[in-house]
């Protein structure tokens, strides 16, 4: 049977409170399959774990997000590893940097970033990595990161995680793919506006990508500007479909296949 994933679901934050299975039952009669559900801090990574140990179709990554960052402490790490022990913890994330909000000093938002890396390659999980305004800092120390992990013959230089709701240019996609990255592909690839996000993905490979919502976030049309929900990643995949020429069974299936490759979650059955 042919499943979608939402690769990137916040079903962990309070706009979820009131009626997440209703959410997550919605999901499932739209085909959905896997749910992918970031932590952005500590609490709400030990809510993306519980999440995930209440319903089959949801699996957790753990991390503190750089708007976040002034939360860390010198036991964070150690309590993201504990986390990390779950067998249903597939990645590290959401984490990366936000020079837009600017919510940290760059300096600090670095710092942990590095740690958490340090934790992913310790552990072997992919990054889930968020960028804002920061792609000129971020993705040389992605590639720095990525040298690391294949001069040392870790199984995780083969696929080192996915930038999240991938908002930069072609050229910059095209150095993330050689990196080893998935590009997420999110809401606003939906919008009639959005050429820029149309252009990359007519371009990239339908092999280097997957497909998420960010929910509650980045609702897609014709839903825009309300709280999005997994059960709406149907529609990111279908104008994928529809901006590549190709059938909706086949990028269906090609995007499972990487969020199955990058996450490994059919194991986890």
């Amino acid at each position: 049977m042919i499943a979608y994933q939402d690769t990137h679901c916040h079903l962990n934050l309070n706009q979820f409170d009131h009626d997440l299975e209703q959410v997550i039952q919605r999901a499932q009669q739209q085909g959905v399959d896997r749910i992918l559900v970031p932590g952005i801090d500590l609490e709400t990574s030990r809510r993306a774990v519980a999440i995930c140990e209440k319903y089959d179709i949801a699996f957790a990554a753990v991390g503190v997000h750089p708007n976040n960052a002034s939360l860390w402490d010198a036991g964070s790490i150690e309590k993201l590893r504990v986390l990390c022990r779950h067998p249903k913890v597939v990645a590290i994330g959401e984490i990366g940097l936000d020079y837009y909000r600017n919510y940290a000093e760059p300096a600090l938002q670095k710092k942990i970033l590095a740690a958490q890396m340090e934790l992913a390659k310790e552990i072997s999980k992919p990054l889930i990595v968020h960028n804002r305004n920061a792609l000129h800092d971020l993705m040389p120390i992605l590639a720095k990161w990525v040298k690391t992990l294949r001069v040392s013959g870790n199984i995780l230089a083969e696929k080192p995680g996915v930038l999240h709701a991938f908002d930069g240019d072609l050229e910059t996609a095209y150095k993330a793919i050689e990196l080893g990255f998935y590009v997420g592909v999110a809401g606003p690839v939906t919008f009639s506006n959005a050429k820029d996000r149309h252009t990359t993905t007519q371009a990239i490979p339908l092999t280097s990508m997957i497909a998420e919502t960010d929910a509650p976030y980045l609702a897609p049309h014709p839903f825009r500007g309300k709280r999005n929900e997994p059960a709406w990643v149907s529609l990111v995949v279908q104008k994928i479909a529809m901006l590549k020429e190709l059938p909706l069974e086949r990028t269906i299936t090609t995007l499972t296949n990487n969020g199955n490759h990058l996450f490994e979650w059919r194991s986890a059955d």
